[in-house]
This record gives structure tokens, C-alpha cells and sequence, in this order.
């Protein structure tokens, strides 16, 4: 009678709890991609003991969101990147350093790891979201870098006009069981405001965030601390689709305790962006104009630039302030440190392209961009620019779920890479990629 007793309650919990469980919606979505990299030269240091060789690799990613609706205005988000790897390559060291962009470490992210996982709940007042989430994102692509961490948003929305307010916990460092050297209100916090409007074909946002980084405080008597306003906007004029963003960052770089020898340095950083497209069907023309504040090294007292940058999110060319090319192939080096790498800083960026579509499925785009250097790195530095490059990529939708692209590009060289020696000789590097990417 006793185990007929069990098997009945264990029947009566599964119909029970398995109604419940069933009644919920699941909901997938997400992208794999496969890639080969060819790069001609991993440093631009030419005539030297350190010239850079050739390198050639496929890698991957299958990144995954998951949407469990528990009831209608209840949620949980969740989202994970899966054998995130170049193929057949060594795997990295596990560690405790967290990878570029992610919540897990780059040995998880060969395998399988978990960045969002937040709770959003529709309640009679707002829009309540609460978890790891993606963090670092304002206004357009520009400056952005997503990033998960622990935050918590409320968002309001009545017509045109949206209200965020978001608290984010970048750094701990309390005491807890796994850092119990831990220090209270050693941490790394930031607090925003946006207000967004948007009516037809315009859109207006502003933001207004406080950043409080206080993890050196107990070692070094330091903190840095800061505001950032961002207004930023988007407008279809006719064929013409047209973004702006502005960002202007400033408090204080360093500020030690009363008892330290050291001076304050104070931060004013400035970063702008301005991108145009005109969309005629069939082939379609556009611009785009960024700078990155670069720091003064001739002001010791002041930090002009190092706080904002252009963002991982933005990839503006293949191979120059790449993030992709960064993450799987590394940095691409010149001389006295000088080097090529991902996000955009101490930069003026121009770029010109345009593209053709001569069948639905088949997009061909070219550009040609410049960039120089808003400050020298030291007094010594032999010239700013760091040259141009010329990108041409086609991307063919194989069907409405898989796409196939095929891109070059060529850096010519700036004169920024030879340092702090005209003798140093750079030479040109090229790359060509190609990708195959399913969505679904």
C-alpha cells in the first residue's frame, strides 16, 4: 500500500506541476556563426627581429535567447553564448578574469556560459526589469559597449515618450564568502536617467548617468567619479536616414583620501558621432564622421581622454577599431606600444562607402576611411595619422534564416605606428574574411 501510495502523489505532482509547467510559453531566438580569418602581417613593424607573420583560422559562436513567459507581463530573460572557440585551436586558461563583454570568463565561453538572466514584470505603474542585463548601451551604436551586469531598470511609457531609471553594480567589494578580504562601499556603481522621445520619423533621447568607481579606495586612497550627459538623435528625411550623438564625460579621473602626497587629476572627455545614409533601392551612398577626445600628455593635472571611447558595438571597418578581429586574432602592433586595436580612442574617423544591390539577396558595399590621432602619445611621437583603409564586403542571403558574406580589407599604413622614430619602418596589412550566419 505504501509504494501505491507513492506512486500516486508522485502522479498527482507531476499533473499538477506539469500543467503549470506547460502552460507557460518558451520562446527561443538567436545567431550562429562560422568564420575563416586570413590576416597578412599580426604587427606592422617592418625590418625588425619582431615582423609580424601570417595567420589563418575559422571560430565560432552560437549566442542563444531564451524568453520564459510565466504569465502575461511576467517574465524571465536569459541569454548564453556556446563554443565560442576558433577551431581546433588550444583552449584558454581557466581563470577568474572575466572575457571581453561577457559575465563568464573566456575558457566558459568555449564551452558554454550564461551572460542574462533578469526578471522583467509589467506592473500597473512601469515597466520593471531586475537581474543581469545588458549594460553600456546608450543612445546609438556609437560608444557602445553591451556588457552584463547586475542592475536594476524602471521604464515608463506614455505615447511618445519613454522614462528609464537604472541602477547598475559593475564591482563589488564587500565582504563574501569568496572575497572575504572584502571592503564595504569599495564598489564600482553607475545611476541613470533617459528620457526618450519619438514621433514619426524622429527620434530624441537624452541621459544623464553618475559613475562612482571606488574599488581603489581601500589600496590606494582613490576614487573616480564622474558624470556623463549623452544627447543623441535619429531622423528619416526622405531617403535619407541620419544619426547624431554627442557625448561629454567629466569629474574626477583620480581623487585621493586628505592624507595622500598625490594630487587630484580631473577628467573632460568628449566623444561625438555623426552618420548619414541615403537608401535609393538599389544602390544607396553614406557618411560617417567620429572623434575620441585623446589625452594631453602635457597635462598632468587633467585627463582628457581614456574614459569614453567609440564601443565595442561599433565596427566600423574590418580591420581598423574591429572588435571581432581584436577578440580572435589580437592586437596589431607598431612601435612604442602604438598599436591597432578595438574599441576606437584618441581618434578623428572619416569614412566614405556606398553599395549596390543588384538582386534582393545580394548586398555589395565599399568604403574608404581615415583616421588620425587627436593627441600624440608623448612630445616625441613622429606624426598622428594612422592612415587609411579601403573595405569591399558582399553578403549574399542564401535563404530569409542564412546569409554568406565575403569581405576584404587594406590598411595603408599611418606614420603613427612608427612611434617615436622616423627610422622605424611600418609596412601595409590586409585581411580578407568570410562568414556564414544563421539567425533564428
Amino acid at each position: 500500500m505504501k509504494k501505491i501510495g507513492v506512486f500516486l502523489a508522485a502522479i498527482v505532482f507531476i499533473t499538477v506541476f506539469g500543467t503549470i509547467v506547460f502552460a507557460m510559453d518558451l520562446q527561443f531566438s538567436g545567431e550562429f556563426y562560422a568564420a575563416g580569418l586570413y590576416l597578412d602581417k599580426t604587427n606592422v613593424m617592418k625590418d625588425t627581429a619582431s615582423d609580424g607573420i601570417s595567420t589563418a583560422f575559422y571560430y565560432q559562436r552560437l549566442r542563444t535567447k531564451g524568453v520564459l513567459v510565466v504569465v502575461p507581463g511576467l517574465m524571465l530573460t536569459t541569454r548564453f553564448d556556446t563554443m565560442k572557440r576558433a577551431w581546433g585551436g588550444p583552449r584558454s586558461t581557466p581563470g577568474t578574469g572575466l572575457d571581453s563583454a561577457s559575465a563568464a570568463t573566456r575558457a566558459e565561453n568555449e564551452n558554454i556560459a550564461f551572460d542574462w538572466l533578469y526578471l522583467t514584470y509589467k506592473s500597473p505603474i512601469g515597466l520593471f526589469d531586475v537581474g543581469y542585463m545588458n549594460t553600456g548601451v546608450i543612445g546609438g551604436v556609437f560608444g557602445d559597449s553591451g556588457t552584463p551586469n547586475g542592475r536594476v531598470k524602471y521604464t515608463f511609457a506614455t505615447g511618445p515618450f519613454t522614462l528609464n531609471l537604472k541602477a547598475t553594480k559593475v564591482k563589488e567589494g564587500s565582504r563574501t564568502f569568496v572575497n572575504p578580504a572584502g571592503v564595504m562601499d569599495a564598489d564600482n556603481d553607475n545611476y541613470g536617467v533617459e528620457a526618450q522621445y519619438k514621433w514619426k520619423d524622429f527620434l530624441g533621447w537624452l541621459s544623464l548617468y553618475w559613475y562612482r568607481y571606488a574599488d581603489q579606495k581601500p589600496i590606494a586612497d582613490n576614487m573616480k567619479h564622474f558624470f556623463l550627459i549623452t544627447p543623441f538623435t535619429q531622423a528619416k528625411l526622405g531617403p535619407v536616414f541620419l544619426q547624431a550623438e554627442f557625448n561629454y564625460a567629466w569629474g574626477k579621473e583620480n581623487e585621493y583620501g586628505d592624507g595622500s602626497p598625490l594630487p587630484d587629476v580631473d577628467m573632460q572627455n568628449i566623444s561625438a558621432w555623426v552618420d548619414a545614409v541615403a537608401d535609393f533601392g538599389v544602390f544607396y551612398v553614406g557618411g560617417t564622421a567620429a572623434y575620441v577626445s585623446g589625452d594631453d600628455p602635457g597635462t598632468t593635472n587633467k585627463k582628457e581622454g581614456g574614459t569614453l571611447t567609440g564601443g565595442i558595438d561599433w565596427n566600423p571597418c574590418l580591420i581598423m577599431w574591429n572588435y571581432d578581429r581584436t577578440y580572435w586574432q589580437g592586437n596589431i602592433d607598431g612601435f612604442n606600444s602604438a598599436r591597432q586595436s578595438s574599441p576606437m580612442s584618441n581618434a578623428w574617423f572619416f569614412q566614405a562607402r556606398a553599395g549596390v544591390r543588384p538582386v534582393d539577396r545580394l548586398d555589395i558595399m565599399g568604403s574608404v576611411s581615415y583616421a588620425n590621432a587627436d593627441r600624440k602619445p608623448t612630445a616625441a611621437w613622429v606624426d598622428n595619422s594612422y592612415g587609411f583603409e579601403v573595405d569591399l564586403t558582399a553578403q549574399y542571403k542564401i535563404t530569409n534564416n542564412l546569409s554568406y558574406m565575403l569581405g576584404g580589407g587594406y590598411m595603408f599604413t599611418g606614420k603613427f605606428y612608427k612611434g617615436e622614430s622616423d627610422a622605424n619602418s611600418v609596412r601595409d596589412d590586409y585581411l580578407v574574411i568570410n562568414k556564414l550566419t544563421l539567425t533564428f
